[in-house]
């Protein structure tokens, strides 16, 4: 079975949604369960879970409630009520095209040696349209944007699946642990950093984890979060998520962090030229300012 984990927390808006298109796919719903994780909402969500049970009654919703505040204790409780073997997170903000579960399905059971997956993550903006200011490197920043072509493949080194869509064996939680509850969002915080913690851990056990272009996410952007204040809320709680995640593993890897941080300002140095070579100030400028963000909290 599959266990679609869904963590909410004050998404009355788009929760219904994202249940909708999830029971609009075309996986035989005998094959999945949907598990709502409940992180201390205060709106209408359980409102809107209500009109799902009445509008899908063919679905299996299951509701549950998280006291503890955080992101990770919501993804942990996700993985002990739920029941599958395979383990699907998809984001509250977001919906799925139709083919989302039915690709995971027949993908894990022809490649029994993949722990995990990750599908492509696409912005919809509700103003319509992307800021002239967006790059690609912004792009990933904001939206989750991820995208590597049209045929299954490695993740580049570095890279790992978004954790807004990602799959994964139950053995992958019993290998390597559950999320670290001291990183990742806690109410509207903005940290981060719980993913790349259990994607370096599974590539230190030796697990594998590829991109699989058939379950497509796409993931609602709000104006208020192609503001300049969401920016460098989102930009200053990542350095502070790096300096927490590294320091937990060692001082030797925080001086490392810093080391690739010193290598990644040459690189966005270099594109600021570039953007200015090519008269488009406000993307170089942009791009600046998450460096300046991220490094002064990374080292601060």
């Amino acid at each position: 079975m599959i266990s679609v984990i869904i963590c909410t927390y004050n998404r009355d808006k788009y929760i219904y949604r994202v249940l909708e298109s999830l029971a609009q796919g075309n996986c035989d719903r005998e094959a999945y369960e949907i598990v709502v994780i409940d992180n201390n909402c205060t709106d209408h969500t359980q409102d809107e879970l209500q009109r799902f049970a009445h509008d899908f009654p063919d679905v299996c919703l299951r509701c549950f409630t998280e006291t503890r505040q955080g992101l990770s204790h919501a993804r942990n409780r996700g993985i002990e009520e739920a029941r599958g073997e395979l383990l699907v997170y998809v984001d509250d903000d977001a919906t799925v095209n139709k083919e989302y579960l039915a690709a995971y399905q027949v993908f894990f059971e022809t490649h029994p040696d993949i722990d995990a997956a990750g599908g492509p993550i696409i912005p919809h903006y509700e103003d319509g349209s992307e800021p002239d200011w967006m790059t690609y490197f912004t792009r990933q920043l904001l939206t989750g944007y991820l995208y590597y072509g049209p045929d299954m493949r490695e993740f580049p080194a570095g890279r790992y699946p978004g954790g807004g869509n990602a799959a994964y064996r139950r053995r992958v939680f019993d290998k390597v642990g559950l999320y670290n509850p001291d990183l990742g969002r806690k109410g509207q915080g903005l940290a981060s950093g719980e993913e790349k913690d259990i994607f370096n851990k599974m590539t230190t056990a030796g697990m594998r984890f590829v991109y699989l272009p058939g379950p497509i996410l796409y993931h609602s952007i709000p104006h208020y979060k192609l503001e300049q204040e969401y920016f460098d809320q989102l930009t200053c709680s990542m350095g502070r998520s790096e300096k927490a995640r590294t320091l937990q593993i060692s001082k030797k890897e925080y001086l490392k962090r810093i080391l690739l941080e010193l290598v990644k300002w040459g690189g966005s140095l270099v594109l600021w030229f570039y953007y200015m070579l090519t008269f488009r100030p406000q993307c170089g400028n942009k791009l600046i300012r998450f460096r300046w963000n991220l490094s002064r909290n990374l080292i601060g």
